[in-house]
């Protein structure tokens, strides 16, 4: 057939399956007359007369019969190419690609993982630790997705927003500040300790030294929280960190915090993946699995924060 013809296939379909003009007219709607239009332009494309009548029944060419067959086939496969692709966890063997923080990878994937296993025990889960500087060009990385710090969300990168939380500083318990309140001098003369991966937990703070020409002394910056930990039990640095994760590392370790001496913007933290993964079934499932267990566990934490301060 002609290209400017593939309108008529849906009509040669039901003509074929029916072998009835009345019936034909009358499922796709249309009027006798049209129909047998219809069937002549086809006649015309193929070259044959498709359908013959013979008393009051018609009959079909042996074209036709051939016809049949293939046209079954080839608009079973249109219809499986428009109809949405599904998904089913228990079958899935896909491997997803999660980044956040070791501090995440320790409180939170163990959970997700747990839910994982128990929803699409085939599937894989690898988690990487992210770098701040991966954000804009998160299109072309592996990753289905980040858990992490960010002011905004940039453009073509969907994001789910997880909640809130500010920063305080963290401290061993044997340390000289703790319990008091801290003045700016007292925070700028003790050393301090940096975790250098994950989201960026320190720009809020360079934003009120820096005008000033103020800066911090750096004792140590170190990849992981739990490294971090061991530093503050042994030493007199301080860390500035987000108050949900001071409160949830002092109440497994002889840690404690205090408010920050100067004001500094609340941090916004999302779940955030590339627009390309938006519709995919797999992937919308995944997102959908792992995002409560962020979010709960930062808004918990968070309240649990304050009560502390």
């Amino acid at each position: 057939m002609h290209k400017a013809n593939l309108n008529l296939l849906p009509t040669l379909k039901v003509l074929l399956d029916t072998r009835n003009l009345s019936r034909a007219a009358e499922l796709l709607h249309l009027s006798q007359p049209s129909i047998s239009k219809q069937l002549a332009q086809l006649r015309s494309e193929f070259n044959d007369e498709l359908l013959v009548r013979e008393g009051q029944r018609w009959l079909l060419t042996p074209r036709a019969e051939t016809l049949a067959r293939e046209l079954a086939d080839s608009l079973g496969a249109l219809e499986r190419l428009y109809a949405a692709p599904g998904f089913a966890p228990a079958r899935c063997k896909r491997v997803f690609r999660l980044a956040s923080s070791d501090y995440v990878a320790q409180y939170i994937l163990p959970d997700i993982c747990a839910e994982l296993a128990r929803q699409a025990p085939l599937a894989t889960l690898e988690y990487v630790l992210w770098d701040k500087r991966q954000l804009p060009n998160l299109w072309e990385s592996d990753l289905d997705m980040v858990s992490t710090i960010t002011n905004e969300v940039p453009e073509l990168i969907r994001g789910l927003h997880q909640g809130e939380d500010g920063l305080v500083v963290l401290m061993g318990r044997h340390h000289p500040l703790a319990g008091k309140t801290i003045d700016l001098p007292e925070y700028l003369d003790w050393p301090h300790l940096q975790v250098s991966g994950g989201g960026d937990k320190d720009s809020p703070v360079e934003r009120v030294l820096a005008p000033r020409g103020l800066a911090r002394r750096w004792f140590a910056r170190v990849p992981f929280f739990q490294a971090a930990v061991e530093v503050l039990c042994r030493t007199d640095c301080l860390m500035t960190t987000p108050a949900h994760i001071a409160w949830q590392l002092s109440q497994q370790h002889g840690l404690t915090y205090g408010f920050l001496p100067f004001a500094t913007r609340p941090q916004q933290y999302y779940l955030m993946w590339h627009q390309r993964h938006h519709q995919d079934p797999a992937h919308r499932w995944f997102r959908e699995l792992a995002y409560p267990f962020l979010r709960d566990h930062l808004q918990r934490t968070a309240r649990e924060s304050r009560t502390g301060l």
